[in-house]
């Protein structure tokens, strides 16, 4: 029975052919990660209390005293959705009676002649004063969607996410249907179309909707690209395609967002800019091509034969005569028994795994989510504080690349999980009076969790069987997906005590580092193939596992480069 990999392999593991891949495709990579957090600098919201009108021909003093001072999660702060009766506040300023500020907002020595009084509160009738310090606009200030209104916010990101989930569930079926590369630029562009549209939306109902499908759209082109490099490239290539270059790319795209979001102050123009990295793109549509492997299992034997062939000539290697047997092929397709979902649940061994698998999925991405949507929490210049959150990441990537390769899979996990909930627990010590060292540990914890988000990828695609692979692992991205829905939330949270947020991303953490010890070692072990072949769930110690297989069995190397393992993204 003739194998993929083995007939392109006179193609080598390097070469022009797979550098520029390996280039077009990360250049593709990073419309998705200028879109991925837009969310953050779309719908800030900065420092607001109630407008007083200039024509209430009140003094600068009067102005000020008109807004009362409440309490905070344990400060005190301006209000931001009342303010006292304005017409009362009028007749105390037009009769010339004058009281300190002190007294105003501690109610106290108020006498009007002989009769004491007390003034009432209203709501912000006359709309809201929005602090231009860092933002000149958002769609929170455009909208108002504030005091009655704030439960929009969160539920905006929550619609972004929604359609992220619905991308991941589409762009699999669409791309194994029509193929990698329309789904790649047909997201990339929907992107585009959507997030220019944005930047006329001329209500919040047409703002969600439109936010909602940007979020199809950046999900869906960033799988369609990881795949489509996955099944073109091989080997070492593919590994550090996949491990390295192509999320270092997004992160990237990540940077030059909060770069732009900083020249670009009003959140209409920078919804137009964010339509330029997939714009830009398009014409790579001549220069990359469609998957070969997709090719052959459409029996599309000649247009695969003759991609390969071009790509010997950049690669100045001789292809053989006849490189597909298309009989040989014919026997690989033969009817097997279809797994779907519920066989994830199906036995008591694997049942334990998915549960295990699911529950770190969704706790690490609520993590993520969650550390990146909280810095907008911390004091300090928002665009630094997200510039360093996001530039961490690099060196987050590296090191979970270098654990996969030299390393074995429970125990760096349980050391990269267990740093970021010690940094994040460590918050609860620093947010009061202690701004640098809070930036630290933030970026401590974000190294963390994007350490285990690496190796959680590997991990999950060893343990699952091949059989059923490709459904533990999209099973498992949809559970991180509800983990990113929800992570908005955490911000309500900081409302009622500023250390809530970091409280649960931290718990989580450490949940984490406890499901590891239940979970078996990959390393060395050639892979499962079959629901019966799963390792035992259990207690087990980080360092114990069983020795790297003989010869005749997988080496870690193939685990690392199986193509059936790096067909997953990062949802």
């Amino acid at each position: 029975m003739q194998n993929y990999e083995s007939s392109v392999s006179f193609l080598g593991t390097w070469g022009p052919f797979q550098r520029n891949i390996v280039i077009m495709l990360c250049l593709m990579s990073i419309p998705s990660g200028f879109n991925i957090l837009s969310t953050i600098f779309l719908l800030v919201s900065p420092p607001h209390h109630c407008h007083i009108p200039t024509n209430s021909n009140l003094s600068q003093d009067w102005i000020q005293a008109s807004i009362p001072v409440e309490q905070v999660a344990g400060q005190q702060q301006r209000s931001s959705c009342s303010r006292y009766e304005l017409d009362m506040v009028k007749n105390l300023s037009v009769s010339g009676i004058n009281f300190s500020q002190d007294q105003i907002q501690n109610q106290s020595g108020f006498n009007l002649g002989s009769s004491p009084f007390v003034l009432k509160q209203e709501q912000c009738r006359d709309g809201w004063t929005y602090s231009t310090e860092y933002f000149q606009s958002t769609a929170v200030t455009e909208f108002n969607l504030v005091c009655r209104d704030e439960w929009k916010q969160p539920l905006n990101s929550l619609v972004y996410f929604i359609g992220g989930l619905v991308g991941c569930l589409l762009s699999g079926p669409l791309s194994d249907r029509f193929g990698r590369k329309p789904v790649l630029f047909g997201a990339t562009l929907m992107l585009s179309v959507f997030s220019s549209a944005l930047a006329f939306a001329p209500s919040w109902p047409i703002f969600i909707c439109l936010f909602g499908m940007m979020g199809v759209g950046q999900i869906a082109s960033y799988i369609a690209g990881f795949v489509l490099g996955s099944e073109i490239l091989m080997g070492s290539a593919r590994v550090i395609f996949c491990g390295l270059c192509f999320p270092i790319s997004y992160v990237f795209g990540i940077m030059m967002l909060t770069g732009t979001a900083y020249l670009v102050r009003s959140w209409r123009l920078l919804s137009l800019i964010m339509a330029v990295p997939g714009l830009a793109c398009i014409p790579l549509w001549w220069l990359v091509p469609e998957s070969p492997r997709w090719l052959v299992s459409c029996r599309r034997m000649k247009e695969a034969d003759l991609f390969l062939r071009s790509a010997a000539l950049k690669n100045k290697v001789e292809p053989p005569s006849v490189i597909f047997n298309q009989s040989k092929f014919e026997a690989r397709n033969q009817k097997t028994e279809s797994l779907g979902f519920l066989d994830l649940l199906r036995t008591t061994n694997i049942r334990c795994m998915t549960l295990i698998l699911w529950l770190f999925w969704f706790s690490n991405t609520l993590c993520y989510f969650g550390v990146s949507f909280n810095m907008s929490n911390l004091s300090g210049n928002p665009y630094m504080n997200y510039f360093l959150l996001f530039a961490i990441e690099l060196p987050g990537y590296t090191a979970s690349y270098l654990a996969i390769r030299f390393f074995t899979r429970r125990l760096p996990l349980m050391c990269f999980s267990l740093l970021a909930a010690i940094a994040l627990l460590l918050l609860l010590v620093t947010l009061d009076g202690y701004p640098n060292i809070t930036i630290c540990l933030v970026l401590m914890g974000k190294f963390g969790t994007l350490g285990a988000s690496g190796l959680l990828y590997v991990y999950t695609g060893e343990l699952s069987p091949t059989v059923i692979r490709n459904t533990a692992m999209s099973s498992s991205g949809t559970w991180g997906k509800v983990g990113s829905a929800i992570s908005p939330y955490l911000m309500v949270l900081a409302v009622y005590n500023q250390a809530l947020p970091w409280i649960v991303v931290s718990s989580l953490s450490f949940l984490s580092v406890l499901l590891c010890l239940f979970l078996p070692e990959t390393f060395g072990q050639p892979l499962p193939d079959t629901i019966q072949q799963i390792p035992q769930t259990g207690f087990r110690w980080p360092w114990a596992y069983r020795n790297p297989p003989k010869n005749n069995e997988k080496s870690e190397k193939d685990q690392i480069i199986s193509p059936e393992i790096i067909c997953t993204t990062r949802l």
